[in-house]
């Protein structure tokens, strides 16, 4: 038996430049794993068999998903039987579904003894979801094309973190679609003859990209104070005029202590940074009623 944990993660940035003729949007973000943990059990079996807690539909799984394209890409003819323990909130923008999926390929690559390295994984990893390829590389990456280019960093410290989400999930496809649909709703009102000015937010949000990724590389707590005027998430906008909690959330956060707070990936979930464990866990005593957890960077 092969027991592994699947982390969560947070994006610390997320850009969207622009659709792409797939249907996928392109993008440029700054992820990293956290300690909140999935827990995967791989056996033999005749069959794939998979029992979880979850209420996702078998078919729809990506567990389930991830273990049928790698028996049938690798012409395994053997099974596994696969059991899902779930921590990380579903809709949550924790990638809690897509680490699954990774960790599913790493189990049955032992279990199977395929002897496939992680790059040869990320190829049927990139089919399962634009945020699975990253869960088989490190703890911290640049991430860039719809997720499938991944460029490793390193990180000097863990950063305390309290995560907030309120009772309701956020479709990606839904955010991603909303976020489309806001930008041809700002195209059109643009003057047919007018002239696009040099894009100064999107210049401003290429410098917070390396502001970021240099603070998070070079991480000093006291130091910690300069962070909230780099990070950004393109999605938050939409999902806060049609979810007005998570714009309170946030605001909450910062009120007991954060250094700063952002919806991470598509939502529903905020994080905050602080200073220290101790005082992530003080402000969490303020979200009754919220699932939250109180967690910590992965920096190996």
């Amino acid at each position: 038996m092969i027991t592994l944990k699947a982390p969560a993660k947070i994006n610390w940035f997320l850009k969207i430049l622009h659709r792409r003729d797939d249907g996928f949007h392109e993008i440029q973000s700054l992820i990293q794993k956290i300690s909140l943990y999935d827990r995967l059990t791989f056996d033999s079996a005749p069959e794939i068999e998979l029992q979880s807690d979850s209420n996702i539909p078998l078919h729809n799984n990506l567990v389930y998903r991830a273990a049928r394209l790698l028996q049938e890409k690798c012409n395994v003819s053997a099974g596994a039987a696969i059991h899902l323990e779930k921590k990380i909130p579903m809709g949550a923008g924790l990638g809690g579904g897509s680490s699954d999926a990774a960790t599913t390929l790493l189990g049955l690559n032992r279990l199977w003894s395929l002897g496939l390295s992680d790059r040869e994984l990320a190829v049927f990893a990139e089919e399962l979801g634009s945020d699975v390829p990253f869960f088989l590389f490190g703890s911290l990456a640049f991430v860039e094309g719809r997720g499938e280019i991944i460029s490793r960093r390193q990180a000097a410290a863990p950063v305390d973190l309290l995560l907030v989400k309120p009772a309701f999930e956020i479709s990606t496809k839904w955010a991603y679609t909303g976020f489309a649909e806001k930008h041809r709703q700002y195209k059109r009102l643009l003057p047919a003859e007018s002239v696009s000015p040099p894009d100064a937010e999107l210049t401003k949000k290429v410098e917070k990209v390396d502001n970021i990724g240099h603070f998070i590389s070079t991480f000093e707590k006291v130091k910690l104070d300069r962070m909230g005027s780099n990070v950004f998430n393109d999605l938050e906008s939409i999902a806060i005029e049609n979810f007005p909690l998570i714009a309170d959330v946030k605001k909450r956060l910062q009120e007991v202590g954060a250094q700063c707070s952002l919806m991470s990936g598509s939502g529903s979930t905020v994080f905050g940074v602080f200073n220290s464990t101790a005082e992530a866990e003080n402000a969490n005593k303020r979200f009754k009623g919220f699932w939250t957890a109180v967690v910590k960077t992965i920096t190996e």
